[in-house]
Order: structure tokens, then C-alpha cells, then sequence
């Protein structure tokens, strides 16, 4: 009986010494949250900027030995292509490429003059698909389509006057609909090209959609720039020389798919970033830094962690300048199930722009910027991001889901996304030199789409910080994904944050206004 009385005694203070490693053991879900805080603290210390660098270096390097770029369907993507690749392999992914044709396009001349009534040069960016000039261009007089009242323009055949437009240029401001369906409305009414004014500060580009899309030659300007041009119309006519040319040919490119070896295909964690540049450039911010950040982050994951809970799966995009093409290729090849699998997809594009903006993807439509709320989940991907950013003392903004990254066709097949962006061609504000320094009234990249998008168009600290953030995100759902599953309150902004970097990243596929 003394025997049995001790050990009745002696039982609560065995069980109330042993209480926490008995927990954890007794509760999966407790592990696994200690288990992601391990390694995503390891991932964000152990992965770097300056090792990310590295890979920039050779991205710059084989653009340098290959015409100047690394767009899709060149020798300089292949040779990118390849790199990630082998460095992957070597690490120890289940890697693969994913072929698939698509239409390359490559500008050979975009230019725009005023020849009267006051001589000028103008900036033109030409349309991905638009149809060409003859060479050496076309002159003729301009004619501008009038604004309707609630702001758009060109978007309906009776916006173009009968005879106003035949034989001459249109000027048609952005706004209400697709430049593809600009276009062509000005091609109905008999113009022979189309120029697009920005309904915003910054340059404009983008694409009509299609190769069958384009009807007459099309390019874009800015806003200052058409404003100028409708101006000079109301006051008499105005003749320009305008070429367009643009050389679209079939052709094969692919993406780069890793994966882990182990962890629960059904909960599977997906982050992506486009590989490719424009024909302009070498791409070295846009996007060899997501490209970049994302390739050091997942080397590091590969030698932290050999089993992970979940299946951890990293992307790079081809041809995403040509219209999302690489990740919609992906998305529309994936079975119900592989859609279903995939818990989340986090987007880098752009992530260490010179005069740099911190955007994280609005999941909840808290800004009331654009487009809607993401899929459900994305509330919870944005406010896990801007945790670890308050976190690590990194100022943030939101930046709407505006379709024109790679994140657009998960959004569309409903699976949770985010990720981060530094900002295009967008202006930055006062408000935001306050917020994260860098010089107002300039674009975030003012080599965004152009030959100086070079090794020396980086910041450093911009780039270490979303580095960090792709470090954390994956250190963490690698073992948890109990956070999508928590209810965000959602806060409606002062008006000073969500609109100033993702509403205008101008990406060459941009085909909705």
C-alpha cells in the first residue's frame, strides 16, 4: 500500500516535468508550427542577397553573349533555362522543363515624330502583336478620339466619326476596355495606326492579346505626351511620321519546374517567378532579381531541410512577357486535383527596383484598389507577409491584384496567391520617399523594359528584404499551413498606401485597362 501510495504521489510530478515534450508529441499541429519557425528563421538567415547576386551576374553574363537579352525563345532564355536548371539538379530537385509553343515577337523599330505644327521626337513603345509600318514608317496626320463622358474611349465603334479617321493616325487615351479592341475599332473606321495616351504618370506598354489580334500598327505613349498631342489637335492639324515593326515568328520555349522528393503531394506549397526578360534588355531586375531570389532561397531550403511535411514547388515562367504565357501554360495543363493540391502560389516579379517600393499583393482587397479579393486564403498569404515584414522593421504597402504577373492564372483556377513586387514604371510619391526613401516623382525603375535594366539596376537592400520574405514563406508552409485556415480582419486603409506600386507594373502583357 506505501508502495502503491508513493507512486500515486510521485505520478503528477512525472507527468508535470515531462508536460511540454509530451505535448508536442501529442499535439501535430504544435510541432509542426515549431518545426516552421525553426526553419524559416535558418532560411532567412542562411539566404542572401549577396549570393543571390551571384546568380544576377550570370544572368547578365549569358545576356551579354547572346544579343543583349534573355527574352523567351532566344539562345539567352535556353542558356537561363539551363542554369536554373543544373543548379537545381545538383541540389537535388525533381526537376523538369515544360515545353510549349508560343509566338515570339521582337521590336525592330518603334518610333513616333511630330512633323507640324511644332517639331518633337516622341517616346513610343510598340504593342506585343501589333501589325508593322512599312519600313522607314508612314506619314499622316493625327485625328484623336473624343473622351466620353465617364472617362473611355475607342472602346465603341461610334467613338470614331465617319471619315474623321480615314487615312490618319488615332489617338485614343487608355481607359474602359482592351487596347485590342481599340484598335481595331480605329481600324474599322479606316485609320492606319493607333497611338494609346497612359491615363496615368509613366510610360505605357503592353499587348493585344494575340498574334490574330493585331489589325493596324500600335504603340503607346505616355500621359503628358498625349495630352500634349490632343492639345495641339484642338488647335488645328497635326502631322507625325510614325513606324511600327515588329518581327512574330513560332517558336519553342519552356519552363523550369522543381519540386521536393518528399512531402504530402496534397498539401503543396507553389512559388514562382518569371524567367524571361523583353528584347531589350537583359532583364536583370525584371526579372532576374525574382528569378534570382527565388533560385538562392530554394538552394538554401534544398541542404536545410530533407523532409519536409509538405511538397515544396518552385517555378520559373517562360515567356511571361508575352502575355503570361509559361504560368498559363502550367495552370491549364494542371488536373482538377494537381489545381486542387496546390495550396498557395506566391509570385516574385520585380524585386529589387532601384527606386524600390515594398508592395505585398492586396489578398483581401483592404485598399479597394482594381480588382477584387483573391481566391480565399490569399487575405491570409497577404497578412502573413506583412507580419514578417512588421517583424523585421520593413516599412510595406499593399499593390492590387492586377492580373498582369504570373500569380493572374492561379488567381483565375481559385488557389490562394501573393508574393511581393518593388514597382515598374509607376511614379513614386512624396509619401512614399517618406515611407522607404528613394526620390519622388520617378519611376520605381526607370530602366523598367529598357537596355539599362542592367547588373547595375538593383537595389541591394530592396532585393535582401523580399529575399528574406521568400525565405520565411517557404521555411513555414514546408511544415504549417495552419495560418490560411485563421480569419483576417480586415482594416480599409487611410488612402495613403495600396495604389502607388502595383497598380501601374506595366507589364508587356497588360491587355486590360
Amino acid at each position: 500500500m506505501a508502495t502503491v501510495a508513493a507512486a500515486a504521489l510521485a505520478t503528477p510530478l512525472l507527468l508535470a516535468s515531462a508536460s511540454p515534450a509530451t505535448a508536442d508529441r501529442h499535439d501535430p499541429a504544435r510541432q509542426a508550427a515549431k518545426q516552421a519557425a525553426k526553419l524559416s528563421k535558418k532560411l532567412v538567415r542562411k539566404s542572401s542577397a549577396e549570393d543571390a547576386f551571384k546568380h544576377l551576374k550570370k544572368f547578365q553574363q549569358i545576356a551579354d553573349s547572346t544579343g543583349g537579352h534573355r527574352a523567351a525563345g532566344s539562345l539567352g532564355y535556353d542558356a537561363s533555362a539551363a542554369y536554373v536548371y543544373q543548379q537545381l539538379k545538383k541540389a537535388g530537385y525533381d526537376v523538369s522543363y515544360q515545353n510549349f509553343d508560343f509566338i515570339y515577337t521582337e521590336t525592330q523599330a518603334e518610333k513616333l515624330s511630330v512633323v507640324s505644327p511644332a517639331p518633337r521626337d516622341i517616346a513610343i513603345s510598340a504593342m506585343t502583336y501589333t501589325k508593322s509600318t512599312p519600313a522607314g514608317g508612314v506619314r499622316a496626320d493625327l485625328a484623336a478620339v473624343p473622351v466620353d463622358a465617364d472617362g473611355t474611349t475607342g472602346c465603341e465603334p461610334g467613338d470614331f466619326a465617319s471619315g474623321t479617321f480615314t487615312g490618319k493616325v488615332a489617338l485614343i487615351r487608355r481607359g474602359g476596355c482592351t487596347f485590342a479592341l481599340k484598335q481595331q475599332n480605329a481600324a474599322e473606321a479606316g485609320a492606319i495606326g493607333a497611338i494609346i495616351y497612359n491615363n496615368t504618370e509613366g510610360s505605357l506598354s503592353g499587348t493585344l492579346g494575340g498574334p490574330e489580334a493585331g489589325k493596324i500598327p500600335t504603340g503607346g505613349i505616355t500621359q503628358a505626351e498625349g495630352a500634349k498631342l490632343a492639345e495641339d489637335l484642338a488647335k488645328g492639324p497635326v502631322s507625325i511620321d510614325f513606324e511600327i515593326r515588329q518581327l512574330q515568328e513560332k517558336r519553342t520555349t519552356r519552363n523550369v519546374v522543381a519540386e521536393t522528393r518528399r512531402g504530402n503531394a496534397a498539401n503543396t506549397v507553389m512559388l514562382g517567378a518569371h524567367l524571361d526578360s523583353v528584347t531589350a534588355g537583359p532583364g536583370i531586375n525584371d526579372n532576374g532579381s525574382g528569378s534570382a531570389g527565388l533560385l538562392e532561397v530554394a538552394l538554401e531550403f534544398a541542404k536545410a531541410e530533407k523532409r519536409p511535411a509538405n511538397k515544396v514547388r518552385f517555378a520559373w515562367w517562360g515567356a511571361e512577357e508575352n502575355g503570361l504565357l509559361g504560368s498559363e501554360h502550367y495552370v491549364a495543363n494542371l488536373s482538377d486535383l494537381g489545381k486542387k493540391e496546390i495550396k498557395l502560389y506566391l509570385n516574385f516579379d520585380m524585386i529589387a527596383s532601384p527606386n524600390y517600393g515594398l508592395f505585398v499583393y492586396d489578398g483581401d482587397d483592404s485598399d479597394g484598389v482594381g480588382a477584387p479579393a483573391g481566391p480565399e486564403g490569399s487575405a491570409q498569404l497577404e497578412r502573413d507577409i506583412n507580419e514578417f515584414m512588421d517583424r523585421v522593421g520593413a516599412p510595406h504597402e499593399g499593390t492590387d491584384f492586377t492580373g498582369r504577373s504570373d500569380y493572374g492564372p492561379f488567381v483565375e483556377a481559385g488557389i490562394p496567391s501573393g508574393g511581393t513586387f518593388t514597382g515598374a514604371e509607376g511614379i513614386k510619391s512624396a509619401a512614399q520617399v517618406e515611407k522607404f526613401g528613394g526620390t519622388a516623382g520617378v519611376a520605381y525603375d526607370a530602366c523598367y523594359h529598357a537596355a539599362c535594366d542592367d547588373i547595375s539596376n538593383i537595389s541591394m537592400k530592396a532585393f535582401d528584404v523580399n529575399i528574406d520574405v521568400i525565405a520565411n514563406a517557404t521555411g513555414t508552409y514546408a511544415h504549417d499551413l495552419s495560418s490560411l485556415r485563421k480569419p483576417v480582419v480586415t482594416v480599409p486603409t487611410d488612402g495613403d498606401t495600396g495604389s502607388g506600386g502595383g497598380l501601374h507594373d506595366g507589364h508587356d502583357h497588360e491587355v486590360t485597362e
